[in-house]
């Protein structure tokens, strides 16, 4: 049975369309990540399962309860979903115990829960702390331990990592998923960053102008993407114009094999990642713009007749006046818009 069903779900705000008809199926026990920019709604179909607002069309079920729909609204409190802003939202006057079991019945307050979110996160004999006598990331681990106590049907985190740095961001989201995957949690995780996201879930949703544009496993999002934005999404894609024909595209890299069920015949754009295009002796010349010596690899910037591609050049290969260029692994072709996608 899945845990969330979103079904042609719209929402607008004064003078703008939020959410334009999302579809969105989580199976329990999995995490997804729902990734996009900002503005494109992720936020607000996040509040809209929790409860905190409600859609103009369309339903959410949990289950098989409808809890927002034409049969009526279910209130946020009765819908057993825990919600981890980006703030964490931490009772500033309350203890790590306090705020843990804020949401609980004064009789399961009277149980071992709390002391068991306590084992569970991390955080034993800080129970008697201020949240102000916490680290970032015991911080974020106390807003979860409160979200997971009164063990709900789903969590949501907004971007709970956001106002961490670099390096205890990565460090805490580990802590984080890790903590979610032990306690066999279903949850649905804002980002903006794709490597958060490929990092942490089981299933990807690419939220792009109020729609989920491609919810798919995290290699097939990365691979073939579904469009070019999608694409641009998910990390750095470089497009070249190419005439396709069956199951191979002649571009200026050569004739490049594509994944099935990208546009197969006549004028397309394609699209590699950087990392596909590597040294090959036997490989078409261009030309070194520019290279910044990054320790693993170059940035490469190499011109191919009037194309200029962004590259990872191997750290041990030597950059002359000219490189040859092979591709590996198959390309994306999508229909060539006017005008084309000029390489990036």
């Amino acid at each position: 049975m899945t845990v969330l069903r979103v079904e042609n779900v719209t929402k607008a705000l004064p003078g703008q369309s939020v959410l334009r008809g999302v579809d969105l199926v989580v199976e329990p026990g999995t995490i997804t990540a729902l990734l996009g920019a900002s503005g494109c709604g992720k936020t607000t179909l996040l509040r809209l399962i929790a409860g905190f607002s409600q859609a103009d069309t369309g339903r959410v079920l949990l289950g098989e309860r409808v809890v927002d729909g034409p049969e009526g609204v279910v209130p946020a409190e009765r819908r057993k979903i825990g919600y981890v802003p980006q703030d964490g939202s931490l009772f500033p006057h309350l203890s790590v115990r306090g705020n843990i079991g804020f949401g609980l019945t004064r009789a399961e307050r009277g149980t071992r829960r709390i002391d068991e979110m306590l084992e569970l996160t991390g955080l034993e004999g800080l129970g008697d702390r201020k949240p102000h006598e916490l680290s970032g990331g015991q911080q974020q681990r106390t807003a979860l331990a409160r979200a997971l106590a009164p063990n709900p049907h789903l969590i949501l985190l907004d971007e709970p990592f956001n106002a961490l740095d670099r390096a205890l961001r990565a460090s805490v989201c580990a802590d984080v998923v890790a903590l979610l995957r032990a306690s066999g949690t279903t949850a649905i995780l804002v980002t903006h960053d794709p490597l958060e996201a490929f990092a942490t879930a089981d299933r990807i949703a690419v939220m792009t102008a109020g729609v989920v544009a491609q919810h798919d496993d995290p290699a097939r999002i990365y691979q073939r993407p579904c469009n070019p934005e999608v694409a641009r999404l998910t990390g750095s894609a470089i497009f070249i114009d190419g005439t396709a024909a069956g199951d191979r595209v002649e571009t200026p890299l050569g004739r490049l094999p594509a994944w099935p069920g990208g546009a197969s015949t006549g004028p397309v754009q394609v699209m590699l990642r950087p990392e596909q295009i590597v040294p090959d002796a036997a490989g078409v010349a261009a030309r070194p713009i520019a290279a910044v010596f990054n320790g693993a690899h170059y940035s490469l910037t190499a011109g191919l007749g009037g194309l200029e591609l962004a590259l990872q050049w191997p750290g041990t290969e030597p950059i002359g006046e000219t490189v040859r260029l092979g591709v590996t692994g198959r390309c994306v072709s999508y229909p060539r818009a006017a005008g084309s996608i000029q390489p990036m």
